[in-house]
């Protein structure tokens, strides 16, 4: 494409090679660079392939350099590298994000010239760019010509023509028509068809029939999305009705349990940027939430935010963050919670007792099979000191791991600590302490030596 040539290749250059190239070069101008310098070698045998050009292309929309773009699809045509959807619809995205839709049409309309045929695919990206870019009289001439050609009706086509409809208050009713007649083209409305009819039917005052839609969503299984929520809360402010923490706490409760923490988590900076502060049960509902999704990150950035506004976690929100840590098998990380917690005189209750028991036991076993005997021995004594009951499994682990390391006193001291609480240790755990004392030489010789005199003795009677 005209720039120098400043790379050397080697006699085994290929197409997987040029494309890492080009994917971690950040500068466009090196980009092109690389991707020229392989073109040099043609001479060589070296062909571009599909691969190579739609990442040179993509590089190129990035950088709205459109006419380079498609001078690269000219360039496949005539060596006959086959183009696929893909990368036309880049194209069109592309012309879309700068506000050119007819360019988007344009394209679509010479794929069929690269020997590429649009599928529903195609058209529904198009179908879509033109309702988003407001090009409403020519997305419904584009929406017929669709269905002239064979492309069915389906679920996401039809949100967009919902969508399209619901930009205007006097198409709203063919909006809420076509809504209805849904089930007789064989397509289940979901959440995104609810969503943008309540946000069209909020729009224009009508609340009624949006919180009619909200419900039936309910009965029809959908959960609504945090837009559709935001549209109703918004509204309830119109009608002078000021939505609480409580009724927050609610929604954000409903998104945790569906798991959908990440718009819970929006719906909380909504809360937040209307001045109204989150609640010990907010808080609460986002860390269970999030800790069963394993987003341990922003479960402690809840924690954190907890701190913050003066309010003190308890143990069972430790408990479920100290939980997310062993699921991941971060036993170093829950050990340090459990720290925290005794450092911050937070004891479990009658409600979460039995749950810290399993939880210490659990984080114990995990540092022991871990490697990290110092530390689980600590959280053995910590745990002594509270009261809190240690079951077999942890004795055991504890005990064979410590024999292991050859610190025989210590796993004695456990033993003797398990005999004084009532406790029968098994075959296996006096197996190992017995084997650990065996092998040190100063038990074995003497042993051994008693052994040959008893023998001896035997041996003359």
């Amino acid at each position: 494409m005209g720039s120098k040539t400043l790379f050397k290749w080697s006699k085994q250059i290929t197409c997987s090679q040029v494309g890492q190239l080009i994917k971690s070069e950040k500068d466009l101008q090196k980009a092109l660079i690389i991707f020229d310098s392989a073109t040099a070698e043609y001479t060589n045998g070296f062909r571009h392939d599909h691969d190579t050009f739609g990442l040179m292309i993509c590089r190129l929309v990035s950088a709205n350099q459109f006419r380079s773009a498609e001078a690269l699809l000219d360039r496949m045509k005539e060596e006959k590298c086959s183009i696929t959807e893909d990368i036309f619809l880049s194209v069109c995205r592309g012309y879309a994000r700068v506000h050119r839709p007819l360019d988007s049409i344009r394209v679509l309309d010479k794929m069929e010239d690269y020997h590429c045929k649009p599928t529903e695919k195609s058209y529904i990206t198009i179908f879509g760019i033109l309702v988003e870019e407001n090009q409403l009289k020519v997305a419904f001439r584009f929406y017929k010509y669709m269905r002239k050609t064979g492309i069915p009706a389906s679920v996401v086509s039809l949100n967009i023509l919902i969508k399209a409809l619901c930009k205007n208050s006097s198409s709203m009713d063919a909006a809420l028509q076509i809504f209805r007649e849904m089930p007789d083209h064989g397509c289940t409305p979901d959440p995104y068809t609810y969503g943008t009819l309540i946000n069209g039917l909020c729009k224009l005052g009508k609340i009624g029939e949006a919180k009619e839609l909200f419900h039936e969503m309910g009965t029809k299984g959908c959960l609504p999305s945090v837009v559709t929520y935001t549209c109703l809360i918004r509204d309830m402010n119109c009608k002078g009705i000021s939505p609480n923490v409580f009724t927050y706490s609610s929604l954000m409760d409903g998104f945790c349990k569906g798991g959908r923490s990440s718009e819970a988590m929006e719906l909380l900076d909504l809360m937040v940027s209307k001045r109204l502060l989150p609640n010990i049960v907010t808080y609460s509902t986002l860390l269970h939430g999030l800790c069963e999704e394993g987003k341990l990150r922003e479960a402690l950035e809840i924690l954190d935010k907890m701190k913050l506004q003066g309010l003190k976690p308890d143990a069972g929100q430790y408990g479920k963050i100290i939980t997310g840590f062993c699921n991941v098998s971060k036993f170093q990380e829950a050990a340090n919670f459990l720290d925290e917690m005794v450092f911050g005189g937070i004891s479990p209750n009658r409600l979460t007792w039995s749950l810290h028991v399993r939880i210490h036991n659990a984080v114990v076993q995990g540092l022991c099979n871990s490697g990290n005997l110092t530390r689980a021995f600590q959280l053995y004594l910590s745990m002594r000191t509270r009261g809190f009951s240690i079951d077999a499994e942890t004795f055991d682990t504890l005990v064979k791991c410590i024999c292991k390391k050859g610190d025989l006193h210590k796993a004695y001291r456990i033993v003797d600590e398990t005999v004084l609480d009532g406790c029968i240790p098994d075959y296996g755990i006096w197996n190992a302490v017995v084997e650990g004392f065996w092998d040190r030489t100063k038990v074995r010789e003497p042993a051994e030596l008693l052994q040959a005199e008893l023998m001896s003795k035997l041996a003359d009677e």
